[in-house]
């Protein structure tokens, strides 16, 4: 019997089955058995009269989306399987990327301060025999998903969102004017939201069971009884690669007790660990890794699941009248497994778009793709994440991917928080990266060398194209500013003389400019 058998089986509530039928799902991803339902078709009859604007399926994040579209004086739907309540355990972000709540009236300050159950500083970055860096005001605030969530629901009834709870989502028929939706006693829309996560079954039928490129695998606990420690652990290794994985940390007080999380970049090659033998890694290693035995801990509860990221994201939409958001979409970077963030981020960019799609009707296949436009600042972050994993064959030096990290980070740190801060909030800017990678090369020019047979040059050449456009982009956002300057699209003097597809598109371009250059990051959210 395994540390995780004994240990977990112990816990209330059978987190042992919950995390065995999540390896089932993961040994189906590893053996290429990947679902692929069908659960979308299209028929070209008329739908007739729809009696909602949208419908957004998932509610967890898909209620954000739902108080801001609500605000918009849409008709809206939130179809949840279960109950819409958060779990316990906190999210951790910033309160920089929170301000977006208050800026967009979703939450007032005092409502946001309600939601949040514990902050810290400072947190550190630290690899195995390399730097130990310490920031401040990054992933330290620990927000309570049941009370955010809780919050929300009530702003987005009291405005007039309709929730229906115990309604999974079954299928969906798109017609030439709207979106026939099979759950609960059915649902007719002008056009339907998927925010199911990473397995939604309409992102899985639209990517016909292609298997992952990469996949972030994450366990941990929540629990009691560390040493009184009020700091947090960013992004930390304390062993080389081990298992043909390069093992990472991170850890955070919490409320209830302190939470850490061990996790891990790699394929999904058939010979790739289980969940469950990766949760035995976190045992073994977590007395080292926090200095406290295990007989010294209280479990709360556990946390585990395997995160897969495509090249090809976000995800283009499939169908007309239906939109990926969140996860389901991919749009976050390989480098992140947490979507609260990355759906904060973008929440602006995509309530602004959907409200002037349903505004213009523009919500054919084709107008709903420039709402998931390319990114080159999240497609660079693949070379980051292929320098961070090992390959199944691979033969690479122990101890390289640290050394690299620990050059990476220390030349980042040296340039000041400007190049480092973007970074560790999973923004990606390109005067930032040239100066760090210029610093690298010429400080560590041996550790880059290094790592060029290990990601390999196809890798790096793809990787330079994207860095290209990642330069482009930061300069076609200067365009976005002039936009800032003069009010908007709106007040441009021959903007009215432009039919809504033109204004539409234009606008979407500006966003894609802004947020795949990450330029957003300039800014805080001035509101509507």
């Amino acid at each position: 019997m395994g540390l995780a058998e004994t240990l977990l089986s112990a816990l209330p509530d059978n987190p042992l089955a919950g995390l065995r039928r999540a390896d089932a799902l993961w040994q189906a991803y590893r053996e290429g058995q990947i679902p692929c339902p069908t659960v979308i078709t299209e028929s070209s009859e008329p739908l007739g009269e729809t009696e909602w604007d949208v419908v957004i399926c998932g509610g967890t994040l898909g209620l954000l989306m739902g108080c801001a579209l609500v605000r918009r004086g849409w008709r809206v739907a939130l179809l949840e399987r279960g109950i819409l309540q958060g779990r316990d355990q906190e999210w951790n972000i910033s309160r920089r990327e929170l301000a977006v709540l208050v800026n967009r009236h979703l939450l007032s300050p005092a409502e946001l301060e309600g939601a949040i159950a514990s902050e810290y500083n400072p947190a550190r970055i630290a690899f195995h025999g390399g730097t130990e860096l310490w920031v401040r005001d990054v992933l330290n605030v620990g927000v309570s998903p049941r009370q955010l969530l809780e919050t929300l629901k009530a702003k987005f009834l009291a405005a007039g969102g309709e929730l229906f709870e115990q309604t999974g989502f079954e299928a969906a028929t798109v017609h030439p004017d709207g979106v026939a939706v099979q759950a609960g006693d059915g649902f007719k829309t002008r056009l339907l939201l998927d925010a199911m996560g990473h397995f939604s079954p309409i992102s899985q039928q639209a990517r016909g069971g292609q298997k992952p490129d990469a996949v972030c695998m994450v366990v941990g606990t929540c629990a009691q009884g560390f040493p009184h420690n009020q700091t947090g652990d960013l992004f930390a290794s304390i062993t080389p690669i081990e298992n043909q994985c390069q093992y990472f940390w991170e850890a955070f007080p919490a409320r209830d007790g302190r939470t850490t999380y061990l996790f891990t970049y790699l394929d999904a090659h058939p010979s790739r660990p289980s969940l469950e033998q990766l949760f035995d890694e976190y045992f073994r290693l977590l007395p080292q890794y926090q200095g406290v035995a295990l007989e010294a801990l209280n479990i709360g509860r556990s946390l585990y699941g395997f995160f897969p990221c495509y090249r090809q994201s976000p995800l283009q939409p499939k169908w007309s009248r239906i939109l990926p958001i969140g996860d389901s979409s991919g749009g976050q970077s390989p480098l992140s497994f947490g979507g609260f963030g990355a759906m904060l981020r973008h929440l602006p960019r995509l309530t602004d778009g959907i409200h002037q799609a349903l505004a213009t009707d523009q919500l054919h296949r084709s107008a709903l793709a420039l709402l998931q436009p390319y990114q080159p600042n999240i497609s660079v972050t693949w070379l980051f994440q292929r320098a961070m994993s090992v390959g199944v064959n691979q033969t690479v030096p122990p101890d390289q991917i640290n050394q690299l990290l620990s050059a990476v980070f220390a030349d980042m740190a040296a340039l000041g928080d400007p190049v480092l801060k973007p970074f560790l909030q999973d923004v990606v800017q390109f005067p930032a990266l040239a100066q760090a990678m210029l610093r690298t090369s010429v400080v560590h020019p041996r550790v880059v060398l290094q790592i060029i047979p290990q990601v390999g040059l196809g890798t790096l050449a793809g990787w330079l194209w994207h860095y290209a456009n990642l330069g482009l982009y930061a300069g076609l956002n200067q365009i976005g500013q002039l936009q800032k300057r003069f009010g908007g699209i709106s007040r441009w003097p021959w903007s009215k003389s432009l039919p809504p597809p033109w204004s539409y598109r234009i606008s979407r371009w500006l966003d894609a400019w802004k947020y795949g250059s990450g330029g957003d990051y300039e800014r805080e959210d001035q509101g509507e």
